[in-house]
This record gives C-alpha cells, sequence and structure tokens, in this order.
C-alpha cells in the first residue's frame, strides 16, 4: 500500500494501542504452528472467571489471497478472504459468520497518496451500508465515517474526525455519535531508541456532560521487554510487562486496581503467545 492518509479507522489509532492495546485481566493462551504447506493454525484458550472459552483458526495464504477459518466453541464459524491489491493501492475482503447467514459483508479498501476510502456492505435483504473516507496527506488529514440503515432509510452513525502528524507527534480530534462525543487524543514519542512514548485521551459527552480522561505511557526496558501504564480519572490504575523470549513468542503480566476502592483485590491477567 502506498504511503498517505491512511483510513478513517486509522485516526487516533496510535494513541488508542498506547492506552489500551495487550491490557487485560483474564487468562489468555494462544499457540500457533504450521503444517508443511504452510497453513497456519492457531489454537487460542481463554479463561474469563469461571467461564472458559476457545477457538481455532485456519490461515491459508495463496499468492494475494488469504483465507481464514475459525470455529470457536459456540459453533460458530467464521469465514474471512483477503485479497491484497487485485488493483493498485485495493484490499477487497469478504466475511460471513455462520449459523448467522445475515452477517455476511463485503469490504473495498482503496488507499492512495492523498486519500483513503473504505467502503462496506451486508449480504442480506436490507444490509447495512457503511462508507468512510479520509483526504489530506501523511501530515495532515480529514475525514468521516457514516453508516446507512437500508431498512429504515436512516443514518446510524456519523462521525467526523481530524489527523496531525509532525515528526515524533501526532493529535487527533473526532466527533462522534452524530454530534454527541467528542474525543481529543495525543501521542508523543518521547525517545525512539528505547521505544518510550507518552499519550493521553479525553472524551466528554455532550448529552450527559460526563468527561473521560486517560493517560499512558510505554517504555522498553531492552530489546525484548516492554513495560506500560496508565491511569483515567475513574482512578482506575493498569500496568503490564511484556517480554518477547523469541521470536514472534510474548508473554504478558498486566493487573489493574481501584485507587478509589483499594480495599478490593487487584486484577492481574495473563497472556501466553506461542510461534514457531
Amino acid at each position: 500500500m502506498v504511503k498517505g492518509p491512511g483510513l478513517y479507522s486509522d485516526i487516533g489509532k496510535k494513541t488508542r494501542d498506547l492506552l489500551y492495546k495487550d491490557y487485560q485481566v483474564d487468562h489468555k493462551f494462544t499457540i500457533t504452528t504450521y503444517t508443511a504447506n504452510g497453513v497456519a493454525l492457531t489454537s487460542t484458550g481463554i479463561k474469563k472467571g469461571e467461564l472458559l472459552l476457545a477457538d481455532i483458526n485456519t490461515q491459508l495464504k495463496n499468492k494475494n489471497i488469504t483465507t481464514d477459518i475459525k470455529v470457536d466453541t459456540n459453533s460458530n464459524l467464521f469465514t474471512t478472504i483477503t485479497v491484497d491489491e487485485p488493483a493498485p493501492g485495493v484490499k477487497a475482503i469478504v466475511s460471513v459468520k455462520l449459523p448467522d447467514q445475515k452477517s455476511g459483508k463485503v469490504e473495498l479498501q482503496y488507499q492512495h497518496e492523498y486519500a483513503g476510502i473504505c467502503a462496506a456492505v451486508g449480504l442480506n435483504a436490507n444490509p447495512i451500508v457503511n462508507i468512510s473516507g479520509v483526504l489530506g496527506n501523511n501530515l495532515l488529514s480529514a475525514g468521516t465515517d457514516l453508516s446507512f440503515d437500508t431498512a429504515t432509510g436512516g443514518i446510524t452513525k456519523c462521525n467526523v474526525g481530524f489527523n496531525f502528524i509532525k515528526d515524533d507527534l501526532i493529535a487527533s480530534l473526532t466527533l462522534n455519535n452524530k454530534g454527541d462525543s467528542l474525543n481529543a487524543s495525543y501521542y508523543h514519542i518521547v525517545s525512539p531508541l528505547t521505544s518510550t512514548a507518552v499519550g493521553a485521551e479525553i472524551t466528554h459527552s455532550f448529552s450527559s456532560n460526563v468527561n473521560t480522561l486517560t493517560i499512558g505511557t510505554q517504555h522498553a526496558l531492552d530489546p525484548l521487554t516492554t513495560v506500560k501504564g496508565r491511569v483515567n480519572n475513574d482512578g482506575k490504575a493498569s500496568a503490564l510487562i511484556q517480554h518477547q523470549f523469541r521470536p514472534k513468542s510474548f508473554v504478558t503480566l498486566s493487573g489493574e486496581v481501584d485507587t478509589k476502592a483499594i480495599e478490593k483485590s487487584a486484577k492481574v491477567g495473563l497472556a501466553l503467545a506461542l510461534k514457531p
């Protein structure tokens, strides 16, 4: 894909990854193996309290076509077919979840040096149509994200966003929920050598007049070990440490404590991902 403003979903993504990615309070185990002909088999198990969830994913790549088939413990079958670059800058994605046959969706993405467009439509009689677009470059961009319900003829989603990137700083501003929610985020790379970064996100709801603020940071102790921390205005403080003990294999230990109810036990999560 060419460099450009990216897709609408990329607005604020760096900050979201810093503040929320890899944090969890469950126990998760993932192992990936490869067959002789290159098929990837990934098994995932998650323990949420007394509930145990699992799924098996099979991924097959043939030239520019990737097929993912996943089965979970609820007997759901997820199938996704991705075609990379059928034309310059284009990606096509077809997905369906069985037995829910109405969940089928076709998505087309197009990325240009000065634009990023994504269109998705459901594969049913009265589909939801989603169209998003971004104009600009890799420094300054603006875009919108719209969803239209063909059954009712109404707009179900209307968001607008702006993104500014300058050297080691990224600032984003989005207006969501048909104008009811304003979100501003900030991401700054303090030291590229140690992957040290800080970020913040503030959301204001006009209907409830409630503000939500989350700030966080990350730092690489060494090339294989990263620590992260975050805190929000509700008093929830979280931290994690992630170590790559072999190529593409990670162990992550994370915890969360409610500083406004310190007498409660801290929540602890553990994730282990193994790849050959």
